[in-house]
């Protein structure tokens, strides 16, 4: 890392918790035409069990408690299964960006290495509505194929025939505009605005968008909005599986999937 590694940042991973790993795992992975490319057996050690799904260049990671007492678990019950985790960003040295984070206020709550990879994840508190992770896995500044948390051969299981890419996500906040500058002065990034005026980080693989919810309500990942050959097609598979659809979207492990034609 460091000086041994070019600069970069991609926005990598965005981490759902349910409450059991299936059906949420399985039923994601039919509706959206994505295989499940890696399960971590290491983070059974966190009381954790765990199933990634690649799309395009990013992963939609599912976690779920197997005992009591972990952050996970944790989360679940202060969410009441409303809202996303954790959003991940691979990075070339996390250790840098948990340093400016902890230099204006936000905590580091983990810092490792194990073999090829470093990783720092931010207090959620802080942060605000989500936990963020900065994460590098050696040789990821020259290929992202190396990505330790999603294993060796993920690629082997990358799809695009149904859903292409993940657009983005949307970070549900009374207050989009504050939100969205303390995300961007935690990541480094500047803050852009969409079509229609509302706070956005835009990274090359997925936009994070802030939206606006009324006063009181609890700041989460509300959304993710993925691109797909056929929209209709999803909220069918979505149906048959028990998520019923409204407005164009279903919901699963706490955060409404919308499929948009791409």
């Amino acid at each position: 890392m460091g000086a041994n590694s070019a600069p970069y940042l991609r926005f990598r991973q965005v981490c759902l918790v349910a409450p059991a790993l299936e059906p949420a795992a399985s039923d994601l992975s039919f509706i959206l035409g994505l295989d499940i490319c890696f399960r971590d057996p290491a983070v059974g050690k966190y009381g954790l069990e765990n199933a990634l799904l690649s799309v395009g260049d990013m992963f939609i990671e599912i976690v779920a408690p197997t005992r009591d007492d972990t952050a996970a678990g944790r989360f679940l019950a202060r969410s009441k299964g409303h809202g996303g985790y954790m959003a991940i960003f691979d990075c070339d040295d996390p250790r840098t960006r948990g340093a400016h984070a902890e230099q204006i206020g936000v905590k580091k709550i983990v810092d490792h290495t194990h073999g090829a990879y470093t990783g720092v994840q931010l207090h959620p508190r802080d942060c605000r509505a989500a936990m963020i992770e900065f994460n590098h896995t050696a040789g990821g500044d020259k290929d992202s194929t190396h990505y330790a948390p999603a294993g060796t051969d993920w690629t082997k299981h990358r799809r695009s025939d149904q859903t292409r890419r993940l657009v983005s996500i949307d970070v549900e906040t009374p207050k989009p505009a504050e939100l969205a500058a303390h995300w961007a002065d935690i990541i480094q990034v500047p803050v852009n605005a969409d079509k229609d005026g509302a706070p956005v980080l835009r990274f090359a693989e997925a936009d994070i968008r802030f939206t606006p919810v009324a006063d009181g309500a609890p700041e989460c990942i509300g959304a993710l909005t993925f691109a797909c050959a056929d929209p209709a097609s999803v909220l069918q598979r979505a149906n048959a599986r028990g998520y019923a659809p409204h407005g164009g979207a279903f919901h699963l492990s706490g955060v409404r999937m919308r499929p948009v034609a791409g």
